[in-house]
């Protein structure tokens, strides 16, 4: 056994070129004489040759220098280029060792001598070199890492198709239509601007909260619940991801009966049940009662029933196809609907034509300054005024009512994962769509308060087609594919929210649903439609939309909790690129959905609270672990970290006894 050597001994055979072995006790070579180290130049190329070692006899074992480098004739690199690939011997190790057995396979791990992608720093320092520290790549310039054969994945849209139609196809829906002048005559004129500058508010705010999580880094599928998941904890995100599922569940089935009440409408004779309903017609004109029998026919429940339930299967088909036939669907149901809008304001400014009811007295001051005061009352189901009617309309009632034509802002996140920019589209998209449809909603306010009377307004559910120029076939026509166009996009959205939960892997139960990356959601998008069609069979519009606004109002006060924790905290992570946000503004959207969800209903605001608290419970006890950071553990990281500052900080004098 020899003398263990000096550490300086050590230093120069290192020097030589000697490479110490890893174990004791083996034969250890002779250094070659005169071997020195060149200088590693800037164009050289990093290659190391592993050995695989074999389990064998320890004297058989040795490891030299010559087998652990081999020097390597430098590669002609392109200037300028930041590209990686990888030699597809690398992937040849695992099969070929598993066939031959006793044998040695040599793989090499070839590292391009990039500044960027490699840290050769160490090495070039030895030349005493000045180098220049790795840098990120810059903005715009393509950094291409290829390792096997590139992955394949569905379509990718950008701002326009991805986000900004889809929000507005959702936003227009039935409520403008068939119920947006009932709501004016109701309310009045001014409580109808505060109404829409209320709900447009609170979608504005949410907006911006959106885009500020939304622009914070990569954004995959899932939407809201995405972002609310990583912000506030698996559990918070799945209980308030499931509930905004199943209220675009929900509001699909508003939209198809929607389609289908305005198709019965404008075609009676395709009703299958004819059902006449004779009211008392008690209306308030300038503070006078008015009192008068008249008979409305209003579609039946069970033609609704029957046509809902056809429709919503037509529809299952179209969702089936996948996203890039919806895409190619969406532009047939938006075009028409945006010329049913024209055609609605050209109508409004060249009223009364000669063929005009009585109540229709075209833009007037006089209509104005009737129609400013709100004038509540009772109406029956269908909505008619009556003195007798069982539903007392206010304004919170109002809220409830109105407030689903103002959702839709999620339908571009929802398709986060078929967006090319989501950090660009969604911003862009979601706020241009929010900001155009509340516009348009509080110029049409002022239009259809100076066009008719008071009684017209409360009592001709169509009037947008009354007043419409050329014809009220238009309107229909306008109507039946807004309706569609929405109810298309909440069957859309709705499943893919559904898969992004499942795909999470945090409740076993909805393992059914779980999808891979670029393959439609077959199985959700079942379930999302067995839900639509129970929602249909039930048939009452006015029933359905206080349950959708609950559950999309727990949605945006998800978003805008998350962002006001998320900015508050101001973790090292949270660097948005939408600057315009603060936690202020995040804290106010979140209070105002509270707000409105107490306006509306206490009850409904208490189911909807309930049920989203049982979820949460299930969670927590059937679920797993979520393997992200949430904005919890941020909170406690940085309390614990200014306790630590402050306790720093301190000093202590300590006296001797």
């Amino acid at each position: 056994a020899s003398a263990p050597r000096s550490p300086s001994t050590q230093r120069a055979a290192m020097e030589n070129g000697e490479i110490e072995a890893a174990e004791e006790g083996l034969p250890m070579p002779a250094p070659p004489v005169g071997r020195r180290y060149r200088p590693v130049g800037s164009d050289d190329s990093a290659v190391i040759q592993m050995t695989s070692m074999e389990p064998g006899p320890a004297g058989s074992t040795s490891v030299t220098g010559h087998d652990a480098v081999t020097p390597q004739p430098p590669r002609n690199l392109e200037p300028g280029g930041a590209s990686l690939s990888i030699d597809p011997s690398m992937q040849e190790g695992s099969s070929d060792r598993a066939t031959s057995s006793g044998s040695q396979r040599d793989s090499k791990l070839e590292l391009f001598g990039f500044d960027s992608l490699v840290n050769i720093l160490g090495l070039k320092s030895m030349t005493g070199e000045e180098t220049q520290a790795p840098s990120s790549p810059r903005e715009g310039e393509d950094v291409a890492i290829t390792i096997g054969r590139p992955k394949e994945t569905g379509p990718k849209f950008g701002t326009m198709m991805g986000v900004f139609v889809p929000c507005l196809q959702n936003i227009l829906g039935i409520i403008y239509y068939i119920r947006f002048t009932w709501i004016v005559g109701m309310a009045g004129v001014w409580q109808s601007l505060v109404l829409v500058s209320f709900c447009g508010a609170c979608t504005f705010l949410t907006g911006l909260s959106l885009s500020a999580i939304a622009t914070n880094g990569a954004m995959k599928g899932g939407g809201p619940y995405y972002l609310i998941g990583r912000a506030l904890g698996p559990e918070v995100g799945i209980s308030i991801g499931l509930c905004f599922f199943l209220g675009n569940a929900v509001a699909g089935s508003m939209y198809v009966l929607g389609a289908v009440e305005t198709f019965l409408d404008a075609v009676p004779s395709a009703g299958l049940f004819q059902e006449s309903v004779t009211v008392v017609n008690n209306t308030l004109i300038n503070g006078t009662a008015t009192a008068g029998t008249a008979t409305i026919s209003t579609p039946s429940l069970h033609d609704l029933q029957v046509y809902g339930v056809i429709v919503t299967i037509l529809l299952c088909f179209i969702v089936f196809g996948g996203v890039k036939i919806i895409n190619k669907v969406a532009p047939a149901f938006l075009i028409p609907v945006l010329f049913s809008l024209l055609c609605i304001y050209l109508g409004v400014f060249i009223a009364p034509r000669h063929n005009a009811p009585k109540g229709i007295t075209g833009l007037s001051l006089t209509s104005l300054r009737d129609n400013w005061g709100s004038e509540y009352q009772r109406t029956n189901n269908a909505g008619v005024p009556d003195p007798n009617g069982s539903i007392y309309w206010g304004f919170n009632a109002l809220v409830g009512l109105f407030f689903p034509a103002v959702t839709g802002i999620m339908a571009g996140s929802n398709r986060s994962a078929s967006l090319k920019d989501t950090q660009r589209s969604i911003p862009i998209g979601t706020l241009s769509a929010t900001l155009t449809t509340t516009a348009m909603y509080l110029l049409s306010v002022l239009l259809f308060g100076a066009l008719s009377t008071r009684e017209e307004l409360l009592t001709d559910r169509l009037l947008t087609a009354t007043v419409a120029w050329p014809t009220p076939v238009v309107i229909y026509i306008g109507i039946i594919l807004s309706t569609l166009g929405a109810a298309l996009q909440c069957l859309t959205g709705a499943p893919r929210l559904l898969a992004a939960i499942a795909n999470d892997d945090i409740l076993p139960v909805l393992n059914y649903f779980k999808v891979s990356e670029g393959v439609e959601p077959h199985a959700a998008t079942l379930f999302t439609a067995l839900i639509c069609i129970g929602c249909v069979i039930i048939g009452n519009l006015d029933l359905i939309t206080p349950t959708i606004t609950m559950f999309f109002l727990l949605c945006y006060a998800g978003v805008n909790l998350s962002c006001f924790l998320l900015d508050l905290l101001d973790a090292p992570s949270w660097r948005p690129r939408w600057k315009y946000h603060h936690w202020s503004l995040s804290l106010v959207g979140a209070l105002l959905c509270v707000v409105i969800m107490f306006l509306i209903s206490w009850s409904f605001t208490v189911i909807s609270l309930a049920l989203a608290s049982l979820i949460y419970y299930y969670v927590s006890l059937k679920g797993k672990a979520g393997d992200w950071g949430d904005g919890f553990k941020s909170a406690y990281f940085q309390l614990a970290l200014r306790s630590l500052r402050s306790l720093g900080g301190m000093t202590f004098c300590m006296e001797k006894k």
